[in-house]
């Protein structure tokens, strides 16, 4: 019934455009899973960034499509002070925000609208500041609030921002999607209103695509933007058909219901290869999949029980029946593809004896029960949550652990997560902007835990002060120093279990030009177009 209700909505998109003339085009990406919202303030996903960042908003500065390069968007150009604390952001000129049904702007974009985005995550008293739980997990776990003293409107378009300290990662933080710019018109026209609520879920942006409409679990629809800055789309309306199951996804690729599917079944890619009407893309991916232990909670606030289930589970196994050798067994929280990634640190290696005598060591001589959390959606990091689960289950079993898997529905796995109400929990991370910063202070920073980010909520004082000091500094070999501590120190405490490194897969069909994997993880259609 609900491939039904697919079909159905998806024909409805297409009647419409045949109505309009057969030039009309309507793209159709099959994802993975509902987003949490439709506002990358406050959201951390990925599933919610391709629903809104990469669709809806734009930042000041972006990433250049397919580099970690930082390129003009809405702000035409910047400078910084040679003390590294102010920065200068100049705005393009002649920037419409969306009209939809129930908006229609009556300005353009000005400095107005920045200063509104980024107070609302860092002012406690902005009226939009606790619309929505007032939790900003990215802004507050990479510090931002606690960095950016004041913001300045130098002129209709022209701001400062001024740092209480310098920050090497902090032109790339903003480019990531968190740091999106919204309107402030549109806001203050739903104060009025008395539905604020209604600005994460109805959103306006200046992005390529404007919200047409959401139906829960199904699908979200999209209409070209024409008056983009940066030049309309290729296609006419962009669709999401919500497909959680990988073997669905593919056979709609098949048969032409969807034109891009992402995360294919590993089990699916030789077949998507031999199939000549479908183009497969392949490449390393900026990520990592791993098992986080919450080390506010016992038994794993006791150093030896965490060090032990890294020994007990064979990671290697995982690698071949889940992501069928299309992974690098991890060994630390960053991917080997980054700068500073630590090639000299030691893994735990698959030794059951070993965890047998350390659960002993630590009092845990007969096991102990607990849970674990499995990833209800496919994601490039970790292809089969419930399959891992299992095997996991099973790993532990051997050494006297008794496991129960639990999972929920993808925005309350991660709110509950967040909330720290696990005890272990599948997870990982896709970088977004190139830096080890992203990874190791993002995940595992003690403001993270905080933030909500940090799902081991893992406050290590040495690892901070490493990770906080490679902030500071811009030279580049001394942050690679710093890093590489870092990863010693987080192996030797063992927060995580780093599980694996993917390769990532897009399946599309061969009508489709314009699409290129991005390394940041991102599905981006602004110049996707159909043959």
């Amino acid at each position: 019934m609900r491939k039904l209700a697919i079909l159905v909505a998806i024909c409805a998109i297409a009647t419409a455009c045949n109505k309009q003339g057969p030039s009309k085009k309507t793209f159709v990406y099959c994802s993975e899973g509902s987003p949490t919202a439709f506002n990358p303030q406050i959201t951390s996903d990925g599933t919610s960034n391709n629903a809104s960042a990469h669709t809806i908003y734009n930042r000041l500065v972006e990433f250049e499509y397919g580099s970690t390069k930082i390129t003009p968007a809405l702000a035409q150009s910047w400078s910084i002070s040679e003390d590294k604390l102010e920065y200068t952001f100049n705005l393009r000129k002649g920037v419409k925000f969306h009209t939809t049904k129930y908006f229609t702007p009556t300005r353009e974009l000005n400095a107005d609208d920045v200063i509104f985005s980024f107070d609302r995550m860092r002012v406690s008293t902005h009226p939009y500041y606790k619309v929505s739980g007032g939790t900003y997990e990215y802004f507050n776990g990479m510090d931002m609030g606690n960095l950016i003293k004041d913001i300045v409107k130098l002129s209709d378009h022209s701001i400062k921002i001024v740092l209480n300290k310098p920050e090497a990662p902090f032109l790339a933080n903003m480019a990531m999607s968190f740091m999106s710019i919204l309107s402030k018109e549109y806001a203050d026209t739903l104060i009025a209103a008395d539905t604020k609520d209604k600005i994460d879920n109805f959103p306006i942006g200046t992005g390529p695509f404007s919200f047409s409409s959401y139906q829960k679990d199904n699908i979200i629809k999209y209409n070209s933007f024409k008056d983009h800055f940066a030049g309309a789309p290729k296609v006419d309306r962009l669709a999401f058909a919500i497909t959680p199951d990988a073997s669905v996804r593919y056979q709609k690729l098949k048969i032409g219901e969807c034109h891009l599917v992402i995360e294919p079944s590993p089990a699916d890619i030789n077949s998507m290869r031999d199939n000549k009407e479908i183009s497969l893309l392949e490449g390393p991916g900026l990520n990592v999949g791993y098992l986080a232990m919450n080390t506010q909670k016992k038994p794993f606030d006791n150093l030896k029980v965490r060090q032990a289930i890294n020994h007990a589970l064979n990671k290697s196994a995982y690698i071949d029946a889940i992501y069928l050798g299309h992974a690098k067994a991890a060994k630390n929280p960053l991917p080997p593809t980054i700068w500073s990634y630590n090639n000299s640190v030691v893994d735990y290696d698959y030794n059951i004896e070993k965890a047998k005598s350390l659960l002993k060591e630590a009092g845990f001589a007969n096991g102990f029960e607990t849970e674990i959390w499995t990833l209800p959606v496919t994601r490039p990091y970790n292809p089969n949550g419930k399959k891992m689960g299992e095997m996991m289950q099973a790993d532990l079993e051997k050494v006297g652990i008794k496991v129960k898997l639990i999972s929920y529905e993808w925005p309350t796995y991660l709110k509950k997560s967040s909330a720290g109400e696990h005890a272990m929990v599948q997870l990982g991370w896709t970088g977004d902007n190139g830096d080890p910063d992203n990874f190791l202070y993002t995940l595992l920073g003690c403001s993270a835990v905080e933030a909500g980010s940090n799902y081991a909520r893992w406050c290590n004082k040495d690892f901070e002060d490493l990770v906080v000091k490679a902030k500071r500094v811009t030279d580049l070999s001394e942050r690679t120093e710093l890093y590489e501590r870092a990863q010693t120190v987080f192996k030797s405490q063992a927060p995580w279990v780093p599980i694996a490194h993917s390769i990532i897969f897009r399946a599309m069909s061969s009508k489709v030009i314009g699409y290129k994997i991005d390394p940041l993880g991102g599905d981006i259609f602004k110049t996707v177009d159909l043959k």
